[in-house]
């Protein structure tokens, strides 16, 4: 099976958790891609600033990439949630974003619960969410990352949290980003804006996120590269988990030179 493009995760795949800086490889990774004219996609679940914003914050690491080669929530979160009454939980920029973007910050008659994520949720928020949903609000998730890694600990992530809300309330959920297939389906439209041949079979996702990114890329005829460099410490840790990415690398420039040397 030929690989035609890629979807590169960000967040612990191409920058490290704690300082948000390049892990070893992933510029020339990047770099390589684009000087070989290969079809790519950073694909983020980035939530906390603005989609430009964080576009030039990566560029100004050092990775090169145009517009059409970058998506996240954000980007498209108005066609999945039209602005409106939303109980948003989330970090301050984030809920600042929905502000600017027309929606209505509503804790008592929200028409949808908006989760995304922040570090210090708390029972009384869990409780106002579930009073909210039980009343007919709409579950939304930003996106259904399974971990969330912040200074070398590893917390429940909004794909956690979403499905711990709806078993408590039996109601079901919508996400927004990864790895919905809404999300996926834009990423390989943009991908084939590059090569309009590609399709899922084609793609080499690779991430950190063993069940919120690659296990719904493998659903959808992905290949999957899951790299040690973020949430998931070890090919041992990684089998108990119940999922099996074609490949497993300490990080993405570890496998792109076993890609490139045609032994991945």
């Amino acid at each position: 099976m030929s690989v035609k493009g890629f979807m590169i995760d960000v967040q612990g795949t191409l920058i490290d958790d704690r300082q948000k800086r390049p892990i070893a490889g992933s510029l020339e990774a990047v770099a390589a891609l684009k000087r070989r004219k290969i079809p790519f996609l950073l694909v983020t679940n980035n939530t906390k600033l603005e989609s430009a914003r964080f576009r030039d914050y990566l560029r100004g690491l050092g990775f090169d990439f145009s517009d059409g080669e970058y998506l996240d929530p954000l980007m498209v979160l108005e066609r999945r949630l039209p602005p409106s009454a939303v109980a948003a939980y989330g970090t301050e920029p984030f809920l600042q974003l929905l502000r600017e973007r027309g929606y209505r910050l509503e804790y008592e008659r929200p028409e949808a619960v908006l989760v995304s994520i922040k570090e210090d949720f708390d029972n009384e928020e869990f409780a106002t969410m579930i009073e909210a949903i039980l009343g007919g609000a709409e579950l939304v998730g930003m996106h259904e990352t399974s971990l969330y890694a912040k200074n070398g600990r590893r917390y429940p992530g909004v794909g956690a949290l979403l499905k711990m809300l709806s078993f408590a309330t039996g109601r079901g959920y919508r996400v927004v980003g990864k790895p919905s297939r809404p999300f996926y389906d834009e990423a390989l439209r943009m991908l084939r804006m590059q090569d309009a041949s590609i399709g899922f079979g084609d793609v080499v996702m690779i991430s950190d996120d063993l069940i919120g990114d690659l296990k719904g890329a493998a659903a959808l005829g992905m290949r999957t590269a899951l790299v040690l460099s973020g949430k998931i410490a070890s090919v041992e840790e990684a089998e108990t988990m119940g999922q099996e990415p074609e490949w497993i690398a300490p990080t993405v420039g570890e496998w792109f030179k076993s890609y490139e040397r045609g032994a991945a």
